[in-house]
């Protein structure tokens, strides 16, 4: 599933507001974190997750492989905070067409 431009702009916006949900620590993207983000999505659909490295490419690959890993959409990444989406099956954000 890919999201339009007024979708991915709709979802900013409900995100603006939230507080990350995970972030992760010294010990990077483990099996456990990926389970917490997964738990996350599950009950919000829409999450921050705050990846804190220094290193651009660290990031970039944890960023990949947290969404490769969920299922989730990427909606935005600012700095070291990365915004996913994932519909549930009962979904509680309803996206503009």
């Amino acid at each position: 599933m890919n999201l339009s431009n007024k979708q991915k702009q709709h979802l900013k916006g409900l995100a603006h507001s939230l507080k990350p949900v995970v972030q992760l620590g010294s010990n990077g993207l483990t099996e456990g974190v990926l389970a917490e983000i997964d738990n996350a999505l599950a009950f919000h659909e829409l999450i921050k997750v705050k990846v804190a490295t220094s290193d651009r490419e660290m990031k970039k690959l944890i960023i990949e492989a947290i969404v490769r890993e969920t299922g989730a959409l990427n909606v935005q990444t600012i700095g070291h905070i990365l915004v996913i989406y994932k519909a549930n099956d009962e979904p509680k954000i309803v996206l503009p067409r």
